[in-house]
């Protein structure tokens, strides 16, 4: 169940890609998997500086799903557990550097926004945060996750960028290069969250997948669905477009585990983490 490609037992992807999923990755913007160990049958609850983990069911035991934050020092961290024979859980996080993105936006608002323009971006935020920390007490169907469209690389998780020379934010999602106009599709069952029309991300849709297990599409040219809607694995949802920041169409994807974006890759089957990048430069351009 969930992770199980991960650990061995069956999830609902290829039997080709079962045994080739990226396993988890203690580095910043990665995930690990700690096991707990119940008191009695009920499930634990754990958490991160502060915010609630996936705990998932295993047969004899608990596994803790922990994402880690792209700014994660470097050496140990701890988990705290309330229900499990184990008060604290640590992990050690490895270092990993990203490459750079250096990018041209024409538009330069897009770079530099009035004062008007950051009343909106600031409820946009609002917004994205509360969908980023949503919590339902749902287990996920599947931790694999299908790509929402088909297309190469064009902008990998966790690049340093750079808009006109300005330092940014870290690139918090993966980038699909598509065509206007292509069908975007739910990457696991789950519940419509938030749907809307950002600033820097343009159209967008989250979907809560269960227990802080979130993904979030953005750049659209259209939306499909409804905040509420349930959604199957694989279900259109929306069309590609660039709307928002951005240089060129594609798809934007980020998953969110603890309120925490972690590098898609590691959740999507190895034949599409591995294709190669594209010479375009697609910027999601998110916060």
């Amino acid at each position: 169940m969930l992770i199980s490609a991960l650990y061995g037992g069956v999830m609902s992807v290829p039997a080709a890609e079962q045994n080739t999923l990226p396993k988890p990755e203690p580095v910043p913007g990665g995930f690990v998997a700690l096991p707990i160990t119940a008191a009695g049958n009920e499930r634990p609850t754990a958490y991160f500086e502060g915010r609630r983990v996936l705990v998932i069911p295993r047969s004899d035991h608990f596994l803790a799903v922990i994402g880690i934050p792209l700014d994660a020092g470097i050496g140990a961290h701890t988990v705290v557990v309330a229900g499990g024979k184990e008060k604290q859980l640590t992990f050690k996080v490895k270092p990993k550097r990203y490459a750079e993105q250096r990018l041209t936006i024409t538009n330069e608002r897009q770079v530099n926004p009035t004062p008007e323009d950051m009343e909106r971006i600031n409820d946009d935020l609002k917004h994205i945060a509360a969908a980023k920390s949503y919590f339902s007490e749902r287990d996920p169907d599947s931790l694999a996750l299908l790509p929402p469209a088909t297309g190469p690389t064009s902008s990998p998780f966790g690049l340093r960028r750079f808009f006109n020379n300005q330092p940014r934010s870290p690139h918090s999602g993966l980038d699909i290069a598509v065509d206007i106009g292509t069908p975007v599709h739910a990457a696991a069952a789950g519940t419509v969250i938030n749907t809307g029309d950002y600033f820097f991300n343009g159209k967008s849709v989250f979907i809560d997948h269960g227990q802080g297990f979130i993904t979030m599409y953005c750049h659209l040219s259209e939306i499909q669905v409804k905040e509420g809607q349930q959604v199957a694995r694989g279900e259109q949802i929306a069309l590609s477009g660039m709307t928002g920041r951005a240089t060129g169409p594609h798809v934007h994807l980020s998953v969110i585990l603890n309120d925490t974006m972690v590098d898609p890759t590691l959740f999507l089957p190895v034949s599409v983490s591995a294709r190669t990048p594209t010479n375009q430069t697609n910027p999601a351009g998110e916060p």
